[in-house]
């Protein structure tokens, strides 16, 4: 099993620096775990959140997918900003509930020199049962 590079709270201030208009202290992204295979991400409910029609929207689903997968990629390199998403493909499954929390499990598929893969599995609320799939392709930069 991989050993993190980076903890959760190493993870936060490094975010909070880098991406401060996304990982604010108090904002509506959380890390809960990361371990340099797999990270969970809660992003708290809001009405901004929703489409019209009241689901959650797909670009909230995106960006909240597109974080966690840097957020597991940095858990296992370390600290490397310029580390950029070079492809993310979603697959939409069901209404993702209004009013509920929306959780993202980020895994690692295969970590390269210049390239990882990953997957991320969303959620809504209490339900196991996944709302979004999403396969991402991150460039590492050279050291």
């Amino acid at each position: 099993m991989p050993v993190a590079k980076m903890s959760v709270i190493e993870l936060e201030r490094f975010l909070h620096v880098e991406f401060p208009q996304v990982f604010r202290t108090g904002g509506d992204i959380l890390i809960e775990s990361a371990d340099g295979e797999t990270c969970l991400l809660r992003q708290r409910y809001s009405e901004a959140m929703l489409r019209p029609g009241g689901t959650v929207s797909g670009p909230t689903l995106m960006a909240l997918a597109d974080c966690a997968m840097y957020v597991v990629l940095l858990s296992a390199i370390g600290p490397v900003g310029l580390a950029v998403t070079t492809n993310l493909n979603i697959n939409f499954l069901r209404k993702g509930a209004p009013g509920q929390d929306v959780l993202a499990a980020a895994k690692i598929l295969k970590l390269g020199k210049r390239l990882a893969v990953g997957e991320v599995s969303l959620t809504s609320g209490a339900s196991p049962e996944p709302i979004a799939h999403v396969t991402a392709t991150y460039s590492i930069p050279t050291p």
